[in-house]
Parts: structure tokens; C-alpha cells; sequence
């Protein structure tokens, strides 16, 4: 079984609040490394609104059933 394969088996047992949870202790993690390390607050705004919507175009593209 590839580590892919096993971490879906175990995602399809989460409920919706579980995943809510992850989301929000994913937030707090990167606001925590933020105030560590800040130059990384440094950056224009453009350069986060890259990174989201390079990390959004996989899923989007999955969710609309675009293959990528």
C-alpha cells in the first residue's frame, strides 16, 4: 500500500468537523511561523496571492473535472 492510498483510507474516515479542525490548526501553525520568522511578512501581497492561486488551480481543475 503507497503512503497516497493509506492516507485516503484514512481521510474517508473524517467527518466534516475533523477537516474543519485540520484547516484551523493548519492557520494557526503558519500564523505561529509567521510571527517566528518575519521576513517572510515582508512580502508584497501579490507574491500570497500567487502562492494561493497556484495551490488552487490542482483542485480546482479536479473538482471541475479538468484532467491535470
Amino acid at each position: 500500500m503507497s503512503l497516497g492510498t493509506w492516507a485516503d483510507s484514512k481521510v474517508k474516515k473524517l467527518g466534516w468537523t475533523d477537516i474543519s479542525l485540520i484547516k484551523l490548526s493548519t492557520a494557526g501553525f503558519v500564523l505561529m511561523a509567521a510571527k517566528l520568522w518575519e521576513p517572510v511578512l515582508c512580502l508584497e501581497w501579490y507574491w500570497y496571492g500567487l502562492v494561493f492561486v497556484l495551490a488552487a488551480i490542482k483542485p480546482m481543475c479536479r473538482m471541475f473535472g479538468n484532467k491535470l
